[in-house]
């Protein structure tokens, strides 16, 4: 059976189409996410997709519940075009997330009207909203610092759209990472109120769990946005990798996290792929972001407290 959907807002923001990771080498991230990480290829399978306009290379994957697009410029990289612009400013590094919204017209009257500063596709300001745009990019002056594309179209041949899905569930949730599900994005932020309140009174998300995190030095609050969790993170100090990511790229997406069933069964799986973790608990590890293209991937046991996927 199809994937079920979970939605947020007004507007049905829905599911979360894609996390974008960028990088230099998009077969090589890409083999990544197949060999070790047990994704499975959807777009770009025999070779990577190639878009002019952008002048960039990516793949769709799915890894356990999460899509992952592999997305690197043609190189050298045309710093005039985003992606190239992005590249050689951040390098290997999470780049953004997008979500599939029923009512996208609606959404981006709702921002207009809240101040929020919408890109459209091509370039320019959105002044008003389109019928037939198809999808659009707020500014992440005004998301916290999150880059989010929000469309009004489904992802061809997108797995979780299928009837295939809950038996593609059954073959991810037996290889040894033991993915269960995918827990939440993290967007490190120098200010936890004001990126919340960004989030409830703008975006419309639902805030799910707010804590403290001594061993990972953030303060956090953890939304549903759509169908997906949004953890927002503050480091508590400058020493923290958190604080680290924060104080050299201010607001900015900084993490993925996955939930699993055996953490030790996962940990020697990445050992045996070359791939370094440090235990944060018990129930917690992350990836060394050497060995996983800059960006630091969590797995951990624990549960989120009112987690709406559960």
């Amino acid at each position: 059976m199809k994937k079920v959907v979970k939605r947020t807002g007004d507007h049905g923001i829905g599911q979360m189409v894609h996390v974008v990771h960028m990088t230099d080498d998009v077969q090589a991230l890409r083999a990544f996410y197949e060999d070790v990480m047990g994704g499975v290829v959807f777009m770009g399978v025999d070779e990577p997709n190639y878009l002019p306009i952008e002048d960039r290379y990516a793949n769709l994957i799915m890894v356990g519940d999460l899509c992952v697009e592999t997305m690197a410029p043609r190189m050298p990289p045309d710093v005039t075009k985003p992606v190239g612009r992005f590249y050689s400013r951040f390098g290997r590094h999470l780049h953004s997330v997008g979500y599939k919204v029923d009512d996208l017209t609606g959404l981006a009257d709702r921002l207009i009207r809240k101040g929020v500063y919408i890109g459209k596709p091509g370039g320019g300001r959105l002044e008003k909203a389109d019928p037939d745009t198809m999808y659009f990019f707020p500014s992440p002056r005004d998301t916290a610092g999150l880059m989010v594309e929000l469309c009004g179209m489904d992802m061809p041949g997108e797995p979780r759209d299928l009837d295939m899905w809950s038996s593609l569930v059954r073959l991810w949730r037996t290889h040894p990472l033991t993915i269960e599900r995918f827990s939440y994005v993290t967007l490190g932020v120098r200010d936890l109120e004001s990126a919340v309140k960004t989030y409830v009174d703008v975006m419309q998300a639902v805030p799910i769990q707010a804590g403290t995190d001594q061993d990972l030095g953030a303060r956090y609050q953890t939304l549903q946005l759509g169908d997906c969790l949004l953890q927002l993170a503050e480091p508590l100090n400058g020493e923290c990798d958190l604080g680290r990511h924060v104080e050299q790229w201010g607001n900015m997406i900084y993490s993925l996290r996955f939930k699993v069933l055996d953490i030790d069964s996962a940990v020697s799986w990445l050992s045996k792929h070359g791939v370094r973790t440090r235990r944060i608990r018990d129930g917690l590890v992350v990836t060394d972001v050497r060995d996983t293209f800059g960006a630091p991937i969590f797995f951990g046991t624990e549960e989120i407290e009112g987690d709406p996927f559960v």
